[in-house]
């Protein structure tokens, strides 16, 4: 198998098996997170422990989607697409909304005042940011030529080396 560099610098095969591409990769993740906002929804109000192994689950998936997003995807979409830029601005703003709320949930308990709330809240935007990406960012990129496998299998690299962090 050969390898070539990728854009971000690291090296990448040329072909993976079972590698996704990146489109279907972060549409995956996307169903993954929208399933965990619903099995919270669905825990009654003395179901603590399970709210914060699940609020944990939920910020680390959308703490390495945010990472593989911003330091690969957005920036080969920014490159690739004329009307990028403003696309990609706006998805890294809602990640920063995103982030603070992560951050707040980080640091609370489930038997505090707005912990739900916040939870609540913070699904209602990353189903506005999911909606966006997926009917305007995704059909944009996959007719704009990119790698797409090339960009998954880097992505996917990159998600592993988060997670063995986390």
């Amino acid at each position: 198998m050969t390898t070539k560099q990728t854009a971000s610098g690291r090296k990448s095969a040329d072909t993976m098996p079972g590698v996704q591409d990146a489109i279907a990769m972060l549409t995956e993740e996307h169903r993954e997170v929208s399933d965990m906002f619903e099995q919270f929804e669905q825990l009654g109000d003395r179901a603590k422990v399970a709210k914060a192994k699940l609020v944990e689950k939920i910020c680390t998936a959308l703490i390495v989607h945010t990472a593989i997003e911003e330091e690969i995807f957005y920036p080969a979409v920014r490159e690739a697409l004329k009307d990028g830029e403003d696309m990609v601005d706006e998805a890294v703003v809602e990640h920063a909304s995103a982030k603070d709320l992560i951050r707040q949930l980080q640091e609370m308990n489930p038997d505090e005042d707005l912990y739900d709330a916040k939870v609540k809240v913070l699904g209602e935007q990353i189903d506005h940011h999911v909606e966006e990406e997926e009917k305007e960012m995704f059909p944009k990129a996959r007719k704009s030529g990119l790698d797409l496998n090339e960009l998954g299998a880097e992505m996917a690299q990159r998600k592993q080396e988060l997670l063995a962090t986390m």
